[in-house]
């Protein structure tokens, strides 16, 4: 019996979506918004934290998945990001089942390509781009409450490398046991944190999106799982200049985090 396939599109406005029949738009953060777009599913149907998508960001289209998708292999993309193995800004030749299935029978995941920091750790490279008490919080809790992974999480808090964006192709059950995972994770911060965010900017109060990205290889690491990377092509224009402007300006103290 072939296998389901759905992946998730993370949007919060109309943009133009592929056509195959494996991606399924999602709207997110729909709880909050005054317009429910009829070409795309709701992230606040079923189980669902779409009220959360100010602080969560895409995780709530994949806390969606997790409880209400039936598929077999579950993903998630984002309307600006796709995997692909052809750098054209095109949906035409973005990731296809095809392609997906073939790549499946010698892999369980499918991550993005590694950002390099080059100069700097994962830690240090989060620490010059948000709050660092929302790292610590989450040291704490992987210490206390998942000790088993501590050694996976602070080598890849010492790596100069990392899987980014909340971009992932899994089957089910790994899906799940990583989703599953992911929240009580960051549930128990979000405890220990939600007084202090409400006083963040509206970019830093995503800082549960941000923390994850941190965490799925800490996840891959601990459990040894074998994975493919394939490259993520920006359907929007990046301003590669102006981004490691400000980052320079955080590492070298003159950017300051609000």
């Amino acid at each position: 019996m072939t296998e389901k396939i759905e992946i998730m599109v993370a949007a919060h406005k109309i943009a133009p979506m592929p056509v195959a029949s494996i991606y399924t738009p999602l709207q997110v953060g729909a709880a909050l918004s005054s317009e429910h777009f009829p070409e795309y599913t709701w992230d606040d149907t079923g189980d669902n934290i779409s009220i959360k998508n100010k602080q969560y960001n895409e995780l709530t289209a994949l806390y969606w998945a997790r409880h209400n998708s039936q598929a077999d292999i579950v993903g998630l993309v984002h309307y600006r990001r796709y995997f692909t193995f052809n750098r054209q800004k095109n949906l035409n030749t973005i990731l296809s089942e095809a392609q997906l299935r073939d790549l499946l029978q010698h892999v369980d995941v499918i991550v993005p390509k590694k950002r390099h920091y080059w100069i700097e750790s994962s830690e240090s490279h989060y620490r010059h781009a948000h709050h660092g008490q929302s790292l610590d919080i989450l040291r704490e809790v992987i210490q206390t409450d998942y000790p088993d992974y501590n050694e996976a999480f602070e080598a890849n808090m010492a790596s100069t490398s990392a899987h980014m964006f909340n971009m992932l192709i899994m089957r089910r059950q790994l899906f799940n046991d990583y989703v599953d995972w992911l929240f009580d994770i960051l549930d128990k911060v979000e405890h220990r944190l939600s007084p202090e965010v409400q006083n963040w900017s509206v970019y830093e109060r995503r800082v549960y999106g941000f923390l994850s990205e941190r965490l799925l290889d800490v996840w891959l690491t601990k459990h040894q799982i074998k994975y493919q990377e394939v490259p993520v092509v920006f359907m929007e224009h990046q301003n590669w200049l102006k981004k490691g402007t400000k980052f320079l300006a955080r590492k070298f103290g003159f950017g300051r985090v609000q």
